[in-house]
């Protein structure tokens, strides 16, 4: 059976960002908190025509240039995304058109003509589900290839606790028979809930309290009737609907409650992924890989299995040899801050971190941007890896967790050396904590930072309305 796996990758990030220590200081939060605490520098922001098809768009061109893809080659591009920009038509479509503008005076026009593109979601491990997706399809398409671009905004409302971690960017992959960079096995453990922890529901407003709050606002001197006759001709208020229903970015979330629901997930499908074939967790996996809605979530989630997995290990004895024999809660503390733990996150978690410590939060890309972390860290430290397991501990709100392996290929160096990931986050621009609030409430009418594909209008013909039209 031939190996199915990643061949290639490329990434895009906005090219302005906001400091979290500018963040910090507006807001009067602990920035050591942040900081030392939570893994966060800098959280990435989206310019004002910008979105996650622009992101997405940006990190296909990349990865088809740099690797020479011929786009007659790619069957499938399916995104995972939970920032759809509309309710039917699926954000990657948006993102295909400005790649067959781009290429087509190399391979003509349409061409992608024959590939099969959807949007996959469910929160933020929709990119998994389109990698597990597109895997057993190459499998079963001997010679065929797929591409998976996984692009998202992470948006909060303002003044609120996930401000924070806010973030953006997407990640694309190229998905071959024989890869390159790292090789799947086929073995995944599941686990799904239906949980409420975090969504984005469709927010309804009954038309006429609003109307009666805007003349009590106001003080204006109308009656209902007449306020609504006076807007008669409004798209916005003009409608046979008692309510009005609005769709925002930024989520209902409990973020403490999401946090059990993401290491409950991840227990379960340890556990389904451990029935399939035994597994020495600690010593089997050189590398772990998380989604991370914050950089240090990962090292967080994991200590309790850590913990577990050292006391049915020999290196329980180095442990108890720095901070004595289990004694109570104290002595799960001492753990927790022993050189042994440390030691472990240095070893095969904090590579993966340091991209998301620059970026914030992906969504659904933030798995992705670990692993290329990762593989970028042991590039510019020189480190040989080849035939490396790296493990990926996947979850997304709502709630359903993945765990999937798989071994570092010989040529992975190959095809990361002209990525230059942390170059390219250290040459971004700075932004004012001013322009951040103005882009968040879409106060801006001129674009901040310089960057080709380009949202250029939404339509407001009455046959086209909405329709969202894109630049290069």
């Amino acid at each position: 059976m031939k190996k199915v796996g990643i061949d290639s990758i490329s990434f895009y990030v906005p090219n302005i960002y906001l400091s979290i220590e500018e963040l910090s200081a507006s807001r009067d939060l602990e920035f050591e908190k942040l900081n030392k605490g939570l893994g966060l520098n800098k959280m990435s922001i989206p310019d004002i025509d910008e979105d996650p098809a622009t992101f997405a768009a940006n990190a296909l061109i990349d990865l088809i240039e740099k690797n020479n893809i011929n786009l007659k080659s790619i069957g499938r591009i399916y995104m995972g995304t939970e920032s759809a920009l509309d309710s039917s038509k699926p954000t990657c479509t948006y993102a295909t058109e400005l790649v067959e503008k781009y290429f087509e005076p190399k391979y003509g026009k349409r061409c992608l003509k024959n590939c099969d593109v959807s949007d996959i979601t469910f929160a933020c491990i929709g990119g998994v589900d389109a990698l597990q997706n597109s895997l057993d399809w190459v499998s079963n398409n001997h010679g065929r290839k797929a591409i998976v671009v996984c692009s998202d905004l992470s948006k909060y409302e303002l003044n609120s606790t996930g401000e924070y971690t806010q973030g953006a960017g997407a990640v694309a992959l190229l998905v071959s028979e024989d890869p390159s960079i790292i090789s799947i096995t086929n073995q995944w453990g599941v686990a799904t809930k239906s949980e409420k922890d975090f969504f984005k529901p469709r927010r309804t407003f009954h038309k006429k309290e609003l109307i009666n709050e805007i003349i009590k606002k106001l003080e204006l001197n109308f009656s209902e009737t007449e306020f609504e006759l006076a807007l008669k001709d409004s798209i916005f208020w003009n409608n046979n609907n008692e309510k009005i229903e609005i769709y925002k970015e930024e989520p209902v979330f409990d973020g403490q409650y999401s946090n059990e629901c993401y290491e409950d997930r991840m227990n379960e499908a340890l556990e389904n992924f451990n029935s399939f074939k035994k597994t020495d967790f600690l010593n089997h996996w050189d590398h772990i890989i998380f989604h991370l809605p914050y950089a240090y979530h990962g090292r967080r989630i994991i200590f309790n299995n850590w913990l577990e997995w050292t006391k049915n290990d020999k290196k329980l004895e180095k442990l108890v040899n720095e901070i004595g024999p289990e004694s109570g809660p104290e002595w799960t503390k001492k753990a927790y801050k022993s050189s042994t733990y440390k030691n472990f996150i240095n070893e095969k978690i904090m590579p993966g971190e340091l991209a998301s410590s620059e970026i914030g939060n992906m969504y659904t890309a933030s798995i992705f941007m670990s692993f290329l972390s990762m593989l970028s860290y042991h590039l510019k430290n020189q480190k040989s890896i080849d035939g490396n397991n790296v493990a990926f501990i996947s979850y997304g709100s709502g709630s359903k967790a993945k765990i999937f392996y798989g071994t570092l290929e010989k040529k992975w160096k190959e095809k990361i050396t002209n990525i230059d990931l942390f170059k390219i986050l250290a040459d971004r621009k700075e932004i004012s904590f001013k322009e951040y609030e103005d882009l968040h409430r879409y106060a801006l009418n001129k674009s901040i930072s310089k960057h080709s594909i380009k949202l250029s209008h939404i339509d407001k013909n009455p046959n086209s309305a909405g329709y969202r039209n894109y630049k290069l």
